[in-house]
């Protein structure tokens, strides 16, 4: 049973005074962000392929957002969710083998999500 007398809370959910963020615990709750954003990205898709097939208007109202400098932002930003859940993912299976269980080796592949992701997103926005 858990020990009622402590001063801290019991779970990590209270961030500031009482929890110290980690890399390990930031990185999973981005993990968790990107896969939401990524959802929001792919209904936006959607959406514009709908308007292309529904009307003429409805389609150039959204493919001048797609295509303009704010879609492209939103594009970038969305390849970069997509790489980092990716990579997030790819983490989880790692330690789910077992490997690279150690907080410091944790602390530098969630460094290395940020950074993987962020190189691939601009590989992505280069050759795409």
């Amino acid at each position: 049973m858990a020990d009622m007398n402590r001063d801290r809370p019991l779970s990590p959910f209270m961030i500031g005074p009482y929890y110290r963020p980690q890399m390990t615990s930031m990185s999973s709750i981005l993990v968790r962000i990107t896969g939401i954003a990524s959802f929001g990205t792919a209904f936006l898709v959607v959406c514009w392929l709908l308007a292309a097939a529904f009307s003429e208007g409805a389609f150039e109202s959204l493919n001048w957002l797609m295509t303009s400098f704010l879609g492209d932002i939103v594009m970038f930003l969305a390849s970069w969710a997509i790489w980092y859940h990716m990579l997030g993912r790819l983490r989880h299976v790692i330690w789910d083998f077992g490997y690279c269980l150690d907080v410091p080796i944790s602390e530098k592949l969630g460094w290395g999500m940020f950074i993987g992701a962020t190189v691939l997103a601009l590989f992505t926005a280069i050759v795409v």
